[in-house]
């Protein structure tokens, strides 16, 4: 299906009169307003000049005034409204204190729809996380006090619970407790595996089914179709109330089950929906596509708010990856938005440590300069890893589309699930969920800690005594590596391969999936085992020159869990070429101040080496993989050619469809409607000058020949239709002319032939345009549509013109 705005799906002739009552269009048959004849004034004449009646598109009826589905915005006209909006309400403030309430209600409104969307996304994130860690708490087992209860809270109260199994309690069964009432041996580990794949199958089926059945749009990250629509695109349904319900139970379920995916760009989809739906409570984000759009650039901002517990970072994911048009009005609103998003969050507490986020540290040892080798290095391994998965998931992707694999997404969800649930249960650090891994990677080991990572040997080199854990000295000086750090090493390496393998199948399925969280998990353990290395290398040759001066025996001065935080942005960077945001969210995380040289330095590196390999980030190449009709702000036009080699119609194709401003009849026009599929005309003074009038909307015709025929006395398919200042006398006998020329645009914008399209693609990226009108000493030419500028980008970057399709 096309969705050029020059050839759009036709709509029907005379089809729409349900959507006006009785009541309305005697109203507005009936009404007799004086309306100033503006270029953006819609009013329609329906008599020789003698009676006006007001707006017709933003009046009366449902659907009067919207855009059509799979259509693209008029960002001009619609700014155009706002501001003629906000200057009668200007004007009439001074009449009537009436008049200076609904003012000041109108400038509150914003901030008030803002607290909505803060409110809702930050409750809809606290539940999200809370169901997400109990059921996946369940795969392993069950709190007797309450199931409803996860592992950590179950154990809370325990007395018996002690220090050094303080993961162990009475109150929580395992399975193989419940079953055949055994903890450990081969029949425990066999029913506890197989309880995992069952739950992990249980969870995925539900999430796959529950987005098939009830809301499509509910699957995948959803980033990339926000993406589009923030540039102006309609998808209607995609943030519709359905698509949040089920997003928001899919989401947990899918997280649950163990695929390799996160909750945090769905989150985004999640807020976006809700400032959707507020919208509709307020009247000027209602009917103002542009306006609703600036709403959803701050919700966007909300969603990492409340993902990441980074309000800051948030604000400038949106201003740096998702947002199209991006007011200093919008920022503030996001950043209060994204405030009140944190406090709720916070308010909920749902991972029960006074933090917004499961894998919140704070590091204080300093960084050497030296450790920016080994910085740099985890950055040239992020951009490698980012590229890698870029090209290796859209090969995937395409397959899945190419091949009968599309037509099955549940048993495609189902063999994956099964997969990944199969293959981690054995590794620890495949089993644990994705956030638990970045905790437990990102932390450095103290008196608290009784991982694998933490299992170092008491005595130093030498034989002399380097910090025993039970003498509290851990984390003061370089400890030689224990049997438990060497089994984790080879662990955290077979999880490595198994997450970078098995996230380039899940990213793209028909469930909902985040990538921020994968991403973040394999360059995590990229980092550990980095740091390790280095720590081990200090220890067994702090001799050495490169650690002379700054890392002295007995001194602890390498942090692993500081390489694990820097592979984590590195990779994310990779993936997404975020920057400037990706490290205020990270600085936000950690909440270390040292640490942001070494994250610019990875994050840089990261998108010099993805770029480098690859211009496109993940979203911007799922955009294109899907055809979406999205300019890229960020990439360069750099061929020669001009206007006139994009405009159509071509050689080859029919002349143009025009209407003119004095010669053509009702039936003729109706006509023109109903044998072309274009979403507007251009208005000419004749078919033989070709001089240019104006433009008018295909929707704004059909809706105001429609009520012309149903108000005014005459009108009838021989009555003229003039686009005139001046309605003509006509002859006597011969029916009353329809004049139209307030719903033409008198001033849309032109180019000339020669016209460079760079220049013409920075007007389309800038002004949002749908169409542009081409033009030769003011003679009508051809026109170019946003379709016709993407097919020839995409022709000059030798890739198939004809995938500009909406999928």
């Amino acid at each position: 299906m096309s969705i050029s705005f020059w050839n759009m799906p036709k709509p029907f002739v005379n089809k729409h009169v349900s959507v006006f009552n009785f009541a309305h269009i005697f109203f507005v048959c009936l009404t007799e307003l004086t309306v100033t004849n503006k270029t953006r004034t819609r009013a329609v004449s329906l008599s020789n000049g003698s009676v006006d009646v007001l707006d017709l598109l933003q009046g009366w009826g449902s659907g009067v005034g919207t855009y059509d589905d799979f259509n693209t915005i008029d960002w001009v006209r619609e700014k155009s409204k706002d501001r003629d909006r906000h200057r009668e309400i200007s004007r009439k403030r001074r009449q009537s204190i009436t008049a200076l309430l609904l003012s000041v209600s109108d400038a509150f409104s914003g901030w008030l729809l803002m607290l909505l969307i803060g409110l809702m996304s930050g409750a809809l994130a606290g539940g999200i996380d809370i169901a997400a860690h109990w059921l996946t708490d369940l795969k392993e087992g069950v709190c007797l006090n309450g199931f409803w209860f996860n592992h950590e809270h179950c154990c809370w109260n325990s007395k018996e619970t002690t220090f050094q199994e303080r993961h162990r309690c009475p109150q929580w069964k395992s399975w193989a407790e419940l079953t055949v009432g055994v903890t450990e041996g081969a029949s425990a580990y066999v029913v506890n595996y197989l309880m995992y794949v069952i739950w992990a199958l249980l969870f995925s089926f539900l999430a796959v089914f529950l987005v098939r059945a009830f809301a499509p749009y509910a699957c995948g990250s959803g980033i990339p179709e926000i993406k589009t629509i923030l540039s102006g695109f309609i998808i209607r349904g995609y943030l519709g109330k359905w698509t949040l319900v089920i997003k928001t139970i899919t989401l947990v379920l899918a997280v649950a089950s163990g695929l390799s995916l996160g909750k945090e760009g769905p989150l985004v989809h999640v807020a976006c929906c809700c400032g959707n739906i507020f919208c509709h409570l307020f009247t000027k984000y209602r009917k103002n596509e542009a306006k609703r759009r600036e709403v959803l650039s701050a919700a966007s901002a909300v969603g990492v708010s409340v993902a990441f517990g980074a309000p800051i970072g948030g604000v400038l994911f949106s201003l740096e990856e998702v947002s199209y048009y991006f007011p200093l009005k919008t920022l503030w609103r996001s950043f209060f938005a994204a405030l009140v998003a944190a406090f709720t969050l916070r308010s909920i507490n749902p991972f029960g440590n006074s933090r917004l986020v499961l894998f919140y540290v704070e590091f204080h040892t300093p960084w050497h300069l030296l450790e920016l080798f080994p910085f740099v290095l985890l950055g040239i391994f992020g951009g490698l890893w980012g590229a890698l998965f870029i090209r290796a998931n859209i090969a995937w992707c395409r397959r899945r589309k190419a091949t009968r694999l599309g037509r099955y997404p549940v048993l495609e969800v189902a063999v994956v699930s099964l997969a990944t649930a199969v293959l981690a249960f054995p590794n620890d650090y495949t089993r644990m969920s994705g956030s638990e891994l970045i905790s437990e990677l990102f932390n450095d080991c103290s008196l608290l800690d009784s991982s694998k990572l933490c299992d170092y040997g008491p005595l130093a080199k030498g034989g002399e005594p380097a910090g025993n854990l039970s003498e509290g000295t851990v984390g003061q000086a370089e400890r030689p590596a224990g049997p438990g750090v060497y089994t984790a090493v080879w662990q955290l390496a077979m999880a490595l391969l198994f997450k970078m393998a098995i996230t380039v199948v899940t990213f793209g399925m028909k469930v909902p999936s985040g990538l921020f969280i994968p991403s973040m998990a394999v360059g995590a353990v990229a980092g550990r085992l980095l740091g390790i290395g280095m720590e081990q290398l200090a220890y067994y040759h702090h001799d050495w020159d490169m650690f002379h001066g700054w890392c002295s025996p007995g001194a602890h001065c390498i942090t692993p869990g500081l390489y694990a935080m820097l592979g984590a942005a590195a990779c994310l960077g990779g993936v997404t070429r975020m920057t400037v945001s990706l490290v205020v969210i990270m600085f936000e995380l950690t909440g270390g101040l040292e640490y942001i040289v070494p994250l610019m330095a990875a994050v840089m590196t990261s998108k010099w080496v993805a770029d480098a390999l690859g211009r496109e980030g993940i979203y911007e190449a799922h955009i294109r993989l899907n055809g979406y009709p999205f300019l890229e702000p960020k990439e360069e036009f750099v061929h020669k050619t001009l206007a006139t080699d994009v405009m159509r119609p071509r050689r080859s194709d029919p002349p143009l469809s025009v209407v003119t401003q004095d010669g053509m009849t009702v039936e003729e026009l109706e006509g023109l409607i109903s044998d072309t599929s274009y979403s507007g005309f251009p208005v000419v003074v004749s078919p033989e000058s070709h001089r240019l009038v104006g433009f008018v909307l295909r929707r704004d015709l059909v809706i105001s020949i429609d009520n012309a025929r149903r108000c005014q006395e005459g009108i009838v398919g021989v009555s003229r239709v003039i686009f005139t200042e001046h309605t003509p006398v006509e002859a006597q006998g011969a029916p009353p002319p329809l004049n139209l020329r307030a719903i033409l645009d008198l001033s849309p914008l032109a180019i000339t032939d020669h016209t460079p399209m760079e220049i013409t693609v920075d007007i389309f990226r800038k002004l949002g345009l749908r169409q542009c009108l081409v033009t030769q000493n003011g003679r009508l030419l051809g026109i170019i549509t946003k379709k016709d500028i993407l097919k020839h980008m995409a022709q000059m970057a030798n890739r198939d013109p004809d995938s500009i399709l909406f999928n």
